[in-house]
């Protein structure tokens, strides 16, 4: 039986940038507030419709947002809509250099 060596490549902890995007940061805070959002509902056991009676955002919202289909939302409408569902967000920001490997990626 024949091994093939096999590479194993790290990611930089952000998978939009490893796949590429333009904007992966944005996304990616996207996508960790998105998520912070379905464990409200899941702890309040709220539904889509329950939410929207709560917050007056839409339902397909709610859905859109359970389902990862961020396309449609901003950072400031996110964390809005988690101040409807009665919680702040705190942010701690890092600046950090890019180092050679990620200035060629971007």
């Amino acid at each position: 039986m024949k091994h093939e060596k096999i590479e194993l490549i790290h990611g930089s902890g952000n998978v939009f940038r490893d796949f590429g995007y333009a904007n992966a940061d944005v996304e990616q805070l996207k996508a960790i507030l998105a998520t912070e959002i379905t464990k409200m509902l899941d702890r309040k056991k709220l539904t889509v419709r329950a939410a929207q009676a709560l917050t007056g955002i839409a339902a397909a919202d709610f859905s859109r947002i359970r389902n990862a289909d961020l396309c449609r939302f901003t950072v400031d409408r996110l964390v809005s809509i988690i101040n409807r569902l009665g919680s702040r967000v705190e942010i701690k920001v890092n600046v950090r250099a890019l180092d050679r490997r990620s200035k060629a990626a971007a």
